[in-house]
């Protein structure tokens, strides 16, 4: 029996993350982790196999950073053309390695209710929101710059 189709189990065994940790995750059971912040906040990630109901998955929290991250980077030029209570969603979609296990891409769509611009003040809007998240966005600039990471093992 592979991993994946091992039945999915919980655990109570935790290791206390180190006194410097801002954030982390501990293992909850086969496959699946708590994310954790210093200010309260969790997540669960899981593997998509074991359908675990309100998870994430690692992919799908890497492209909601990325759309999130073009948000918070966007809102508040967007509220001084649109007003403070604009509605806004953005999409995220990412293109798999077609042997790998990574993403080659991702592509962001950001939807905006411009109906009240006129055509050279949406164009002047959507430029203004390229540059913002170009320039601004964390996330999207450490993807587009591949920032390298280090791993340690500790035991």
């Amino acid at each position: 029996m592979t991993d994946a189709e091992k039945p999915y189990y919980e655990t109570a065994k935790r290791i206390a993350p180190p006194e410097d940790a801002e954030w982390w995750v501990e293992r909850t059971g086969r496959r699946s982790y708590l994310g954790h912040n210093t200010r309260g906040a969790t997540v669960l990630v899981a593997d998509w196999d074991d359908n675990l109901p309100g998870a994430f998955t690692p992919g799908e929290l890497l492209r909601l950073a990325l759309a999130s991250c073009a948000g918070l980077t966007l809102d508040n030029l967007v509220a001084r053309h649109l007003g403070d209570d604009f509605p806004a969603t953005i999409a995220v979609d990412a293109t798999p390695h077609a042997t790998e296990d990574r993403y080659i891409g991702f592509q962001e769509r950001v939807l905006l209710d411009t109906a009240e611009l006129d055509d050279a003040a949406r164009q002047r809007l959507v430029d203004a929101i390229g540059r913002a998240i170009s320039h601004g966005c964390t996330v999207g600039l450490t993807l587009e710059n591949g920032a390298p990471f280090k791993l340690q093992v500790e035991g």
